[in-house]
Protein backbone atom coordinates (compact mmCIF):
# COMPACT_ATOMS: atom_id res chain seq x y z
CA UNK A 1 0.00 0.00 0.00
CA UNK A 2 0.99 3.48 -0.83
CA UNK A 3 0.46 5.80 2.04
CA UNK A 4 -0.44 9.41 0.66
CA UNK A 5 -1.12 11.38 4.17
CA UNK A 6 -3.54 9.24 6.33
CA UNK A 7 -4.62 7.22 3.29
CA UNK A 8 -3.19 3.69 2.32
CA UNK A 9 -3.86 3.15 -1.22
CA UNK A 10 -3.43 -0.55 -1.89
CA UNK A 11 -1.93 -1.63 -5.46
CA UNK A 12 -1.70 -4.68 -7.61
CA UNK A 13 1.78 -5.81 -9.38
CA UNK A 14 1.21 -8.14 -11.83
CA UNK A 15 3.42 -9.69 -14.74
CA UNK A 16 3.20 -7.52 -17.83
CA UNK A 17 2.39 -10.67 -20.00
CA UNK A 18 -0.22 -11.24 -17.25
CA UNK A 19 1.63 -14.91 -16.28
CA UNK A 20 1.47 -15.77 -12.85
CA UNK A 21 4.27 -15.46 -10.59
CA UNK A 22 6.32 -17.05 -8.02
CA UNK A 23 8.04 -15.63 -4.45
CA UNK A 24 11.61 -17.11 -3.06
CA UNK A 25 10.33 -18.27 0.50
CA UNK A 26 11.73 -20.71 3.48
CA UNK A 27 9.33 -23.60 5.63
CA UNK A 28 10.54 -25.33 8.48
CA UNK A 29 9.24 -27.62 10.88
CA UNK A 30 9.67 -26.95 14.50
CA UNK A 31 9.25 -29.31 17.82
CA UNK A 32 7.03 -26.78 19.97
CA UNK A 33 7.06 -28.92 23.62
CA UNK A 34 6.12 -32.34 21.29
CA UNK A 35 3.73 -30.60 19.10
CA UNK A 36 4.96 -29.87 15.23
CA UNK A 37 5.07 -25.73 14.44
CA UNK A 38 5.12 -25.23 11.05
CA UNK A 39 6.48 -21.59 9.97
CA UNK A 40 7.12 -20.21 6.62
CA UNK A 41 8.14 -16.76 4.98
CA UNK A 42 8.52 -14.64 2.25
CA UNK A 43 11.73 -13.20 1.17
CA UNK A 44 12.42 -9.44 0.29
CA UNK A 45 14.94 -7.32 -1.51
CA UNK A 46 15.31 -4.09 -2.75
CA UNK A 47 12.53 -2.51 -5.04
CA UNK A 48 12.58 -2.19 -8.28
CA UNK A 49 11.20 0.61 -10.26
CA UNK A 50 7.60 -0.44 -10.33
CA UNK A 51 7.37 -1.43 -6.72
CA UNK A 52 9.71 1.59 -5.27
CA UNK A 53 6.86 3.62 -5.76
CA UNK A 54 4.62 1.68 -3.10
CA UNK A 55 7.28 0.31 -0.95
CA UNK A 56 11.13 0.27 -0.18
CA UNK A 57 11.15 -3.63 -0.58
CA UNK A 58 9.67 -6.45 -2.97
CA UNK A 59 9.28 -10.25 -2.14
CA UNK A 60 12.25 -12.29 -4.29
CA UNK A 61 10.19 -13.31 -7.69
CA UNK A 62 12.33 -15.67 -9.39
CA UNK A 63 12.91 -15.76 -12.67
CA UNK A 64 10.49 -19.02 -14.37
CA UNK A 65 14.22 -20.92 -15.29
CA UNK A 66 15.05 -20.43 -11.44
CA UNK A 67 11.66 -22.36 -9.59
CA UNK A 68 13.57 -25.90 -9.65
CA UNK A 69 16.57 -24.95 -8.47
CA UNK A 70 14.97 -23.14 -5.68
CA UNK A 71 12.81 -26.02 -5.21
CA UNK A 72 15.53 -28.12 -5.21
CA UNK A 73 15.95 -29.48 -1.18
CA UNK A 74 20.13 -30.71 -1.86
CA UNK A 75 20.26 -27.72 -3.30
CA UNK A 76 23.32 -26.52 -0.86
CA UNK A 77 25.44 -24.01 -3.30
CA UNK A 78 24.47 -20.76 -0.80
CA UNK A 79 26.29 -18.44 -3.01
CA UNK A 80 24.65 -19.27 -6.35
CA UNK A 81 20.87 -19.19 -4.39
CA UNK A 82 22.24 -15.88 -2.70
CA UNK A 83 22.56 -14.97 -6.51
CA UNK A 84 18.76 -14.91 -7.09
CA UNK A 85 17.60 -12.81 -4.08
CA UNK A 86 17.49 -9.62 -6.55
CA UNK A 87 14.63 -7.61 -7.80
CA UNK A 88 13.12 -9.05 -10.34
CA UNK A 89 13.07 -6.70 -13.60
CA UNK A 90 10.72 -3.86 -13.71
CA UNK A 91 10.01 -4.26 -17.15
CA UNK A 92 8.47 -7.33 -16.88
CA UNK A 93 5.74 -5.79 -14.48
CA UNK A 94 3.08 -3.51 -14.14
CA UNK A 95 1.14 -2.24 -11.09
CA UNK A 96 -2.02 -0.14 -10.84
CA UNK A 97 -3.88 0.97 -7.81
CA UNK A 98 -7.13 -1.10 -6.79
CA UNK A 99 -9.76 -0.43 -4.39
CA UNK A 100 -9.47 -0.46 -0.79
CA UNK A 101 -11.74 -3.23 -0.25
CA UNK A 102 -8.63 -5.27 -0.40
CA UNK A 103 -7.85 -4.17 3.32
CA UNK A 104 -10.74 -6.75 4.44
CA UNK A 105 -10.08 -10.71 4.54
CA UNK A 106 -14.31 -10.54 3.96
CA UNK A 107 -14.16 -9.22 0.27
CA UNK A 108 -12.80 -12.15 -1.09
CA UNK A 109 -14.55 -10.60 -4.07
CA UNK A 110 -13.24 -10.37 -7.89
CA UNK A 111 -12.99 -6.38 -7.63
CA UNK A 112 -10.37 -6.78 -5.25
CA UNK A 113 -8.38 -7.60 -8.52
CA UNK A 114 -10.04 -4.15 -11.07
CA UNK A 115 -7.98 -1.11 -11.41
CA UNK A 116 -9.76 1.82 -9.39
CA UNK A 117 -10.37 3.58 -12.44
CA UNK A 118 -12.62 0.53 -14.13
CA UNK A 119 -14.77 -0.07 -11.16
Amino acid sequence: MKKEGKNKQPFRFVMEDGRPFAFAGLWDEWDKNGDPLYSCTIITTIPNEITQEVHNRMPVIPEENAYDVWMDSKMNDIEYLKSLLIPFPAQKMKSYPVSTIVKSPKNDVAECLFPINSL
